[in-house]
C-alpha cells in the first residue's frame, strides 16, 4: 500500500477490486458520482460483511465550484413494531427492524449525475462490474476472513453469515475464490429493473416475502415509504477552510464540535504524536461525546440544538473546559458498528465522500430468503427509554453514527474522508484531520501513524483509552499521569476503523490518495 497520484481522478476504498471497479468508469470518462456507484456496488459483494444492499449509505457530492449536496440514507422503523422486552436484540429477525436505504442514495446519485453533471454512463452500466464479481466470483478479503473468524463463537446467532459466507462449510483459506449467484441474480434484477424496483417493484416483493418469512417486522409497505433525504449539509470553518458533515440524526455534528473545539487550540505549538497532541484531542472528544449521547436523535421527532452546538459561544466554553493536566472521568456508553469508506475525485474536480454499512460486521446475520441479501441491524441502536431521544417509535430513523466528510478550500472540494468504526469515526476522523491541514501530511503518512480509541472494543469491555503500541513509551506515561486509563492495542490493529482519504491541491489539481494500512484497501489514480 502507498500513496497514490494523478491530476485525471482517484478512486479510493478498503477493496482493491472495488476501487479497480470505480477507476474504470473514470477511465472511460465517467464522473466521480459514476465512479462512485460502481464501487459501491461492487463492496456489496466483496465486502459483505462491512456493506450491502441491505444497508444504509450517505453521501456528499461536490462539483469543482463546492456546490454541495447531502444524500442522507436512513431506513425507517417499520410501522408495526415488536413489544420489545428489556432491550432490542443485536442480532436475528428482531433486529430488522429498520428499512435499508443505501439503493436510493446510489438512485438520488444518479439522477444528480445525470441532470448536473451531464453523466452519460447507464444505470445498467454501473451496476455490471459487481455483477460479474459476484456471479464470475472474487478473492475473499482478509478483512472479511478475519471478521468469520472472530465471529464463529457466535455461529448460532449469525446463522445467515455461516450458512452463506463458508467455503464448503470451512473458513475460507486466503485468496480463496467465492461466488455469489443469488446475489448476482438480485444485482441483474436491479440493473434491469431500475433501483425503485428495490423499494416498490418485482424485486421489492421479494424481499418483502423473505422479511417475513425471516420474522422481521418490515414490511412492503414499509419498503415502499423508504427514501434518502436530500438535505442542506452542516458547515463549519476550520483554520482557512470549511468542514462539510451530514446532519442529524447522524453524528457528523459531533465530529464538527470536536473539530470546532480544536480550532481553538494553537496545534503549530502542540507536537503531533506527543501526549498533549493525544491528551487535547481525547479531550475534545469527550466533550462533543457528552453532547451527541444526550441530544442527538431524529430531527423529525425530537429538537435537536444543532445551530446552538455549533455555535461560536459553546465551542469556546466546551473548549475553555479542557485542562491540559487532567483527563475528564469517562463512564459513557460506547456503540459498535462496522461500515466501509469510499471515494472519488474526476477530471472535472467533482468529488464524492461515501459511507455504507450494516451496521454491525454481518448486520442482522439474517439474509433474506433466496436474495443474496444480508440485512443490517441499525435499527438496534434505537432506546427503548421512552425519555430518551433516540427512543424506538414506528417511522423514525435512528440515530447513525455513519458521518463521511468534505474539507473545502476557497469553496472547492479539498480533502474527501471517512472511516469504519462506530463511535470511533470521530475520533479516527479528528486525528487525520488535524494530521493532513494542521501537520501538512499526506493522506498516506496521516492514515499510517499510530491511533487512539475511547471507549470499549470488540476484544476489550472496559471504558479505557486504547491506544496503538507504536505510540511511544513515555507518552503512554504521561497520560496515565493526567488521569487517562489506558490500554494498549498492536500497531495498526484492525480494530482501529479503516479510514481513507484523498486530497485535492486546490493550485495545481493534483490529488493524492490512499485508503488504511489497516485495511485490504487501496487508492488509485488514473
Amino acid at each position: 500500500m502507498s500513496l497514490a497520484t494523478s491530476t485525471c481522478g482517484m478512486v479510493t476504498s478498503p477493496h482493491g477490486p472495488a476501487t479497480e471497479a470505480g477507476l474504470a468508469i473514470l477511465a472511460q470518462g465517467g464522473n466521480a458520482i459514476e465512479a462512485v456507484i460502481a464501487t459501491a456496488a461492487s463492496l456489496c459483494v466483496t465486502y459483505p460483511h462491512f456493506c450491502g444492499l441491505g444497508g444504509d449509505a450517505f453521501m456528499l457530492i461536490a462539483d469543482a465550484h463546492g456546490q454541495v449536496h447531502s444524500l442522507s440514507g436512513i431506513g425507517q422503523a417499520a410501522q408495526k413494531l415488536p413489544t420489545y422486552q428489556g432491550s432490542i436484540p443485536t442480532r436475528g429477525p428482531q433486529a430488522m427492524l429498520t428499512s435499508a436505504a443505501a439503493v436510493d442514495v446510489w438512485a438520488q446519485a444518479f439522477a444528480i449525475s445525470r441532470d448536473e453533471w451531464a453523466g452519460k454512463e447507464s444505470w445498467a452500466g454501473l451496476l455490471t462490474p459487481a455483477i460479474s464479481l459476484a456471479r464470475d466470483g472474487f478473492a475473499i478479503s482478509e478483512s472479511e476472513r478475519f471478521w468469520l473468524q472472530f465471529r464463529q463463537p457466535e455461529a448460532s446467532a449469525l446463522p445467515g453469515v455461516y450458512a452463506h459466507f463458508l467455503v464448503d462449510g470451512a473458513l475460507p483459506a486466503p485468496q480463496q475464490r467465492r461466488h455469489q449467484p443469488a446475489l448476482a441474480a438480485t444485482l441483474e434484477t436491479l440493473a434491469l429493473r431500475g433501483p425503485r424496483d428495490f423499494y416498490e417493484g418485482q424485486l421489492a416483493a421479494t424481499i418483502a416475502q423473505g422479511l417475513a418469512q425471516a420474522g422481521s417486522p418490515l414490511t412492503a409497505a414499509d419498503l415502499a415509504q423508504t427514501r434518502a433525504r436530500a438535505e442542506v449539509p452542516l458547515q463549519l470553518p476550520y483554520r482557512d477552510g470549511t468542514l462539510v458533515a451530514h446532519r442529524p440524526p447522524t453524528q457528523g455534528i459531533t465530529t464538527l464540535e470536536i473539530m470546532g473545539i480544536l480550532d481553538r487550540f494553537d496545534l503549530h505549538n502542540i507536537a503531533e504524536g506527543s501526549a498533549d497532541y493525544y491528551h487535547l484531542l481525547v479531550e475534545a472528544v469527550k466533550r462533543a461525546f457528552i453532547d451527541r449521547n444526550r441530544l442527538i436523535a431524529d430531527p423529525d421527532h425530537t429538537d435537536v440544538p444543532v445551530e446552538r452546538l455549533l455555535s461560536p459561544a459553546h465551542l469556546d466554553q466546551l473548549a475553555a473546559s479542557i485542562r491540559m493536566d487532567q483527563a475528564l472521568p469517562w463512564p459513557h456508553n460506547f456503540q459498535t458498528g462496522d461500515t466501509v469508506f469510499l471515494a472519488a475525485a474526476d477530471r472535472q474536480g467533482n468529488a464524492v465522500s461515501m459511507l455504507a454499512t450494516t451496521y454491525f460486521d454481518w448486520g442482522s446475520g439474517v439474509v433474506v430468503g433466496d436474495t443474496g441479501l444480508l440485512w443490517h441491524n441499525r435499527g438496534a441502536a434505537f432506546s427503548l427509554d421512552p425519555q430518551h431521544p433516540n427512543c424506538l417509535a414506528p417511522g423514525k430513523r435512528p440515530f447513525h453514527t455513519l458521518n463521511p466528510g468534505m474539507y473545502l478550500h476557497n469553496g472547492k472540494p479539498a480533502i474527501l474522508y471517512g472511516t469504519q468504526g462506530a463511535d470511533g469515526q470521530p475520533q479516527t476522523l479528528a486525528a487525520i484531520l488535524t494530521r493532513m491541514i494542521d501537520y501538512g501530511m499526506d493522506p498516506y503518512t496521516a492514515l499510517a501513524r499510530p491511533r487512539f480509541l475511547l471507549g470499549k472494543t470488540f476484544s476489550d469491555a472496559r471504558d479505557s483509552l486504547k491506544l496503538e503500541e507504536d505510540v511511544p513509551a513515555e507518552v503512554f506515561a504521561d497520560l496515565a499521569r493526567r488521569g487517562h486509563a489506558l490500554s494498549p492495542l498492536p500497531a495498526h490493529s484492525p480494530l482501529m476503523g479503516h479510514p481513507g482519504a484523498i486530497c485535492i491541491d486546490p493550485a495545481t489539481g493534483v490529488m493524492t490518495g490512499a485508503h488504511d494500512p489497516r485495511s485490504d484497501g487501496r487508492a488509485m489514480g488514473l
